[in-house]
Order: C-alpha cells, then sequence, then structure tokens
C-alpha cells in the first residue's frame, strides 16, 4: 500500500477486500417487558465488515471493534465467573438475533470520525502528517497503510489452522 490520507488507504483496502469473507455487525438491544414479564437480550443485525484487527471496515465506514461474540444457543450452566456468564449471555441474544449458531458477530462497535481522530477516542491518529493505528491499548502506533496491508494478507491468506 501507498502512504496517503487514510480515506484513499481505507478505499484501497476496500478494493483489495472486494472478495474477502466479511463479519456480521449487531447492536445489543436489551430485553424489554411485555405484561410485565422481562424479554431477554437480543442482537439485532447492523450489517457486515471485514475485520481488520481493531478496525471493522465497512463499504462507507471505519468502525473500532467491541467485543466480539460468537453465537450459541442457551444453554442452563454453573459459572465460575460472572465474565463467563455475561458472555455466555451475549451468545445466547446473538443466536435470539437470528445470527446462525457458530457464526461470530461485532457488537459495541464505534464510527470512527475521519475528520476528528483523536488518541482518546478511536484507534486512529495523526501524527507529523502521517494517519497511525494504535493496534492494542498496550501496543504502540502502527503506520496505518502497513497495518492495513498486514491485516488484509492474513484474511485473504490466514496461516494454516487458523
Amino acid at each position: 500500500m501507498t502512504a496517503g490520507t487514510a480515506a484513499e488507504l481505507l478505499a484501497e483496502a476496500r478494493a483489495r477486500l472486494a472478495d474477502a469473507p466479511r463479519e456480521r455487525l449487531g447492536e445489543l438491544q436489551e430485553g424489554r417487558r411485555l405484561l410485565g414479564i422481562p424479554r431477554p437480550a437480543r442482537i439485532a443485525p447492523r450489517g457486515t465488515a471485514w475485520h481488520l484487527g481493531v478496525l471493522l471496515l465497512t463499504d462507507d465506514a471505519v468502525l473500532s471493534t467491541g467485543d466480539i461474540v460468537r453465537s450459541r444457543a442457551e444453554v442452563r450452566r454453573g459459572f465460575a465467573a460472572e465474565s463467563q456468564r455475561r458472555r455466555a449471555e451475549l451468545a445466547a441474544a446473538a443466536a435470539r438475533g437470528g445470527v446462525p449458531e457458530g457464526e461470530v458477530v461485532h457488537i459495541g462497535w464505534e464510527v470512527v470520525d475521519l475528520e476528528r481522530m483523536s488518541e482518546r477516542s478511536t484507534p486512529l491518529a495523526v501524527r507529523a502528517g502521517q494517519t497511525l493505528v494504535r493496534w492494542s491499548a498496550a501496543g504502540g502506533y502502527l503506520p496505518l497503510a502497513r497495518y492495513l496491508h498486514e491485516r488484509i494478507e492474513l484474511l485473504q491468506h490466514p496461516p494454516e489452522r487458523a
């Protein structure tokens, strides 16, 4: 990939990803009460995106990733930790929302405003005129062009048994 503005780099990435698989986007909708009876939460579909590490790329936007859930039917289990219980609830909510069992859905993602990138609110930042991506909370910044190139290669040619 060549150096350029974030919008140019993302447009180039979309062209390279045209035939690559996408993953579902969803929005958690907490259950409402119906005649006083609480209804369980579900994950409503909100489109698809290419998953590129800390970024989700759609046809017309770039999003920062949130939680990733694999859909599965609700099963009553005992849990050693509250976090396990919450993950199981989200997986069941995905199934209730129509996500086929075993498929991945992204929730809690946020739209990245390319005009107002800041270090605190997005994984993207501009320093010295170069667009950078912070690939983890503890990690440093990489040039966006290099990051996209590496992530697209991984998506198109996953490692064996990945």
